[in-house]
């Protein structure tokens, strides 16, 4: 199963039985069935029928709108038949127990540092000439502190000040021709920022759907406070993979897989964005990333995408029944 990226602008999204037609001026681009899609994702000008809309989510597929950057998800659509009113009658219930709230966060936030830190020791293994070693003092430090931490604020910054240390270490990973002076968004001022953007919008929208599809409320989570308009349990659930696209960011750029043609400023404005067929190019690599099977620590083989599901369980059984959760770690 994989997701269907849909960028060319002004094609119109269809289906003829059960299968999905992409055509743009009376000619088919794509031919799929659609039981073999697990979500849709529009770039931009794209239009959908109603009959499509109504196909997709009878066989449980997400369609998410993003802008055609793909730097915000404009909105999704969603099939109600896998709503579980039991589910979120217990997520709600926690969401009150502050000693809860603030377990579970640390649980979140040390498994997040401890992926930065795999990944900069996996890196530092294979580079012994670059230094990263005040970066990975800096960031166990920060690991050693985190059971300190009294509230959700204080527990903020202490994660706020390892992405720091980390991404000032991240620079020094970047091999070739593109520079990394920190972590910058809203929009991306460079090329690495721009991917680095992108990934997490798309493992971002992975996991909201995969919330809402396992009946929970992706908009009221644990760590990150609730606002209007965001969804704070999907983003609780993304810092557990930051590092996974961290580490893919790393291979488009020291791969040469892109190169500064493949990125353009935005007209209207500022921002760094990858061209249209630089974006191609990126989702042919990322699907291949996010389903590429490894040994999970359960000794099961398995793939990113898979365990973006496998968490989202893992919450759900620590809600309804007390389990355990413990966090992804990042291969290494």
């Amino acid at each position: 199963m994989a997701n269907l990226y849909i960028t060319e602008q002004g094609s119109v999204l269809r289906k003829t039985g059960n299968r999905l037609l992409v055509e743009k001026d009376e000619e088919i681009l794509l031919d799929v069935p659609c039981d073999k899609i697990d979500a849709v994702l529009i770039f931009g000008n794209v239009q959908v029928t109603t009959q499509c809309i109504r196909e997709i989510l009878e066989h449980g597929v997400e369609l998410a709108i993003l802008t055609r950057s793909g730097s915000k998800i404009v909105g999704q659509i969603t099939s109600p038949a896998t709503k579980n009113i039991e589910l979120r009658v217990e997520q709600f219930k926690k969401y009150w127990d502050d000693p809860f709230r603030l377990a579970l966060a640390k649980i979140i936030v040390r498994g997040k540092i401890s992926n930065s830190l795999n990944l900069m020791r996996t890196f530092s293994y294979n580079h012994p000439d670059i230094d990263l070693a005040p970066e990975m003092a800096g960031i166990q430090s920060a690991l050693s502190t985190l059971e300190h931490a009294a509230d959700s604020n204080a527990l903020m910054g202490m994660e706020g000040n390892a992405a720091r240390v980390y991404f000032s270490g991240f620079g020094k990973m970047i091999l070739g021709e593109f520079t990394f002076a920190g972590r910058r968004k809203h929009p991306a001022p460079d090329p690495v920022n721009a991917l680095l953007s992108f990934g997490y919008t798309l493992v971002f929208n992975e996991i909201m759907s995969l919330l809402d599809g396992l009946g929970f409320d992706p908009y009221l989570g644990y760590f990150h406070n609730v606002e209007y308009g965001r969804a704070s349990l999907a983003s609780d659930l993304v810092e557990e993979f930051r590092a996974s696209v961290d580490r893919f960011t790393l291979y488009l750029m020291n791969d040469r897989i892109f190169k500064p043609p493949d990125f353009f400023v935005n007209p209207k404005g500022e921002g760094i964005y990858l061209t249209r067929e630089a974006l191609k190019t990126y989702f042919v690599h990322y699907e291949r990333y996010i389903n590429r099977e490894f040994v999970h620590p359960d000794h099961a083989k398995t793939s990113l995408r898979k365990c973006f599901r496998m968490q989202a369980e893992r919450l759900a059984a620590l809600l309804r029944s007390g389990n355990e959760y413990r966090t992804f770690n990042l291969e290494v």
